[in-house]
């Protein structure tokens, strides 16, 4: 992987942390935006600095949530009313 900047990890964070309760945008919306070249690198900076951020916001291209993660991000998700159906967000209606 390239060397990742302080400046990408900001702008990851600020755009993680601007998506409202009840949305969610994926790896690869949030790497898009950024303009970074993949998807992992969102996640590798989502591993290492995400603490303070709405973490469960963000989710992988299929609608699942990490199966490690899963029971408290589909948890928190769903507090927040986003669509969740047999352990799989609704992308077409969550998703900014």
């Amino acid at each position: 992987m390239a060397a990742t900047t302080e400046e990408q990890v900001e702008q990851v964070r600020a755009l993680v942390a601007a998506i409202p309760p009840g949305r969610v945008a994926t790896y690869g919306d949030i790497a898009h935006a950024a303009d970074l070249s993949s998807p992992r690198t969102v996640g590798w900076i989502m591993r290492t600095d995400s603490a303070d951020l709405p973490w469960h916001r963000v989710i992988g291209a299929s609608g699942r949530p990490s199966p490690h993660l899963a029971a408290r991000q589909l948890r928190l998700l769903a507090e927040e009313g986003v669509p969740i159906t047999d352990g799989r967000v609704d992308l077409r209606t969550a998703r900014l």
